[in-house]
């Protein structure tokens, strides 16, 4: 266990902390989930900060989230025709396409798993 160090501001003792840090870099979903967070329920985020936990937290729901957007879109992808064999024909339409579902997805997805 790390020894707790003070500061003294104006005759009180502030405690010296930091977050743990970390090498995972948080993505987009983190980013995202962290502003919610910040605005909405602070209280939640405050408690994660002082666990130290809010790196763990927001890759959690980084990965959460991604995996599941990759997999509604594989699905839709199936579903709507958007194969290899259009993106060789008509690249940009397929990217049209694939965009058109990732958005979908993530409509599904971010109230569930950031927003919530």
């Amino acid at each position: 266990m790390t020894e707790i160090t003070y500061t003294q501001v104006n005759g009180y003792l502030i405690p010296n902390l930091t977050a743990p840090q970390t090498e995972a870099q948080i993505g987009k979903y983190g980013q995202m989930r962290r502003k919610f967070l910040k605005n909405h329920r602070p209280s939640l985020y405050t408690s994660l900060m002082i666990t130290g936990k809010i790196t763990e937290h927001l890759l959690e729901v980084q990965t959460s989230a991604t995996e599941q957007i990759q997999k509604i879109v594989r699905k839709l992808a199936q579903t709507e025709g958007v194969n290899e064999e259009l993106k060789a024909e008509d690249p940009m339409m397929w990217a049209g396409l694939m965009n058109n579902l990732l958005h979908s997805a993530e409509e599904i997805v971010l109230p569930e798993v950031v927003y919530s």
